[in-house]
């Protein structure tokens, strides 16, 4: 609860050193309207015609209810890859044997396209939600695998004979030695992850399903609505950019501080 507490407190100034990740984006938007101005509207709109597009498509009940059910879909999905992937890793990271039993199939699902994936969640579970987070599960779950893995196999020795040598208990050992050196590696892997998940998720449902923001961003493809399309990237940009820092990098920043 004291954790919450403070990292409200602490919230608004996280907020104001943002400032250099927001001039940033304005940078951006600059190169894109030089863009533009070269290439055109078909090719790419300018960022007035897409926010405009982008306000408008706002006003629709549908596009909201699109969004919440990719969102919906995502979070299922890396939710599950999160929880399979941090406890397998984990218990790999304990045992050598496991982790070297485990080291081949995560070889395997890493290099396994995610196309491929989508082709054969068609084919098992049909056009279906099943087949968007299987797909997204799949494709997260070993980046997530390696973070917890690396992060047990790397304790440092030194810091578990010290453990024991002073009758360390076992909840300060678990909170104060092993937690914050695991921890800045799979919270790594977790943003990995969502990246990965929200990217996958549109791409299963631009091929997979008949609604959601993938298959809006069909939509617009097979009528050359490219101010359309681009408005919707900017739904998916803004809505992982919400999710990573304005929950997950905060609560990153605050559990770390004891690099500090």
């Amino acid at each position: 609860m004291k954790f919450i507490i403070k990292l409200i407190k602490d919230f608004p100034s996280y907020l104001w050193s943002g400032w250099g990740a927001i001039a940033s984006i304005f940078l951006f938007i600059a190169f894109w309207d030089l863009g533009n101005q070269l290439y055109g509207n078909l090719v790419l709109p300018s960022p007035k015609e897409t926010f405009y597009t982008l306000f408008q498509m706002l006003h629709d009940e549908n596009v909201w209810k699109d969004m919440f059910l990719t969102i919906k879909r995502a979070l299922i999905g890396f939710s599950l890859s999160l929880l399979l992937g941090s406890l397998l890793g984990l218990i790999s990271g304990l045992f050598i044997t496991a982790s070297i039993m485990s080291r081949p199939i995560v070889t395997i699902l890493v290099g396994m396209p995610p196309i491929a994936w989508i082709v054969l969640a068609m084919i098992w579970f049909g056009m279906s939600d099943m087949t968007v987070i299987f797909t997204v599960i799949v494709a997260s779950f070993p980046i997530i695998f390696i973070g917890a893995l690396q992060g047990t196999r790397t304790i440092e020795g030194d810091l578990k004979e010290m453990a024991d040598s002073f009758n360390v208990p076992f909840k300060m050992r678990l909170l104060d030695v092993y937690f914050p050196h695991i921890f800045s590696y799979i919270f790594p892997a977790w943003v990995s992850a969502l990246g990965m998940s929200w990217k996958i998720v549109v791409m299963a449902e631009l091929l997979s399903a008949n609604d959601g923001i993938g298959a809006a961003l069909a939509i617009a493809r097979s009528q050359l609505d490219t101010p359309t399309a681009l408005a919707l990237v900017v739904i998916m940009i803004g809505t992982l950019l919400i999710l990573e820092y304005l929950i997950l990098e905060p609560i990153k920043r605050e559990v770390e501080l004891w690099r500090d």
